[in-house]
């Protein structure tokens, strides 16, 4: 299952048009702050596909009956580029637990990489649902790595994966290698560049949001 947010035209394409503006994105805090948008609006779609019950809440006139979630999703991000992404989710999921996981590109010789994942500080997720969020899909290599990671050390209950951009090739990655996992994304481009940026995407995230790396 695949949700693609730019499929419909709503005041999301707005935030997401400013994120991928190069003169826009010169403004840090309008970058981070558009990436929390997209997240809350993710978190909304997401919320609709929840188990619910129902729950009396005394008011000062009586009882009112209202369907409130029976779950609290564990909202995973990999840092740092999806730390603003990731506070839109917690935004709306104000009850949720949080994990955080490291992992880099190892490159070997001749341009080739693997994923390495470095730290993960997590609750326990087992029959938990997982919300892993990152800014960027693009080879799904990070994701994928991450993902398996955790469900060899815990028995989750439901996966979902919310990228703002994804490439057609970090999709079907991630497709081939977490079939049950449901995808939540803002658009999808068709290319990537050699170093595996995606084409047109938006540039660095993490260097836009928090600076440039040394």
């Amino acid at each position: 299952m695949i949700f693609v947010l730019d499929k419909t035209n709503t005041i999301a394409n707005q935030f997401l048009a400013e994120l991928r503006d190069a003169e826009i994105q010169q403004d840090k805090a309008r970058f981070r702050r558009n990436q929390e948008k997209l997240g809350q609006i993710l978190a909304y779609e997401i919320s609709k596909t929840l188990h619910y019950e129902t729950k009396g809440v005394q008011t000062p006139l009586g009882i009112a009956n209202v369907n409130t979630p029976a779950d609290q999703p564990v909202l995973g991000t990999i840092l740092r580029a999806g730390l603003p992404f990731h506070q839109g989710f917690m935004h709306y999921f104000d009850q949720s637990e949080s994990a955080f996981i490291t992992a880099y590109r190892k490159v070997k010789r001749g341009g080739s990489f693997l994923i390495q994942v470095d730290h993960i500080s997590t609750p326990n997720l087992d029959d938990k649902i997982l919300i892993l969020c990152d800014t960027m899909l693009a080879t799904g290599q990070s994701l994928v790595s991450v993902c398996k990671e955790l469900m060899a050390q815990y028995n989750i209950k439901e996966l979902h994966i919310a990228a703002v951009i994804a490439s057609t090739v970090g999709i079907a990655h991630v497709r081939a290698n977490l079939p049950k996992a449901k995808l939540w994304v803002c658009a999808i481009d068709e290319e990537m560049t050699s170093k595996a940026y995606i084409v047109p995407g938006l540039g660095d995230a993490g260097d836009l949001a928090f600076g440039e790396k040394v």
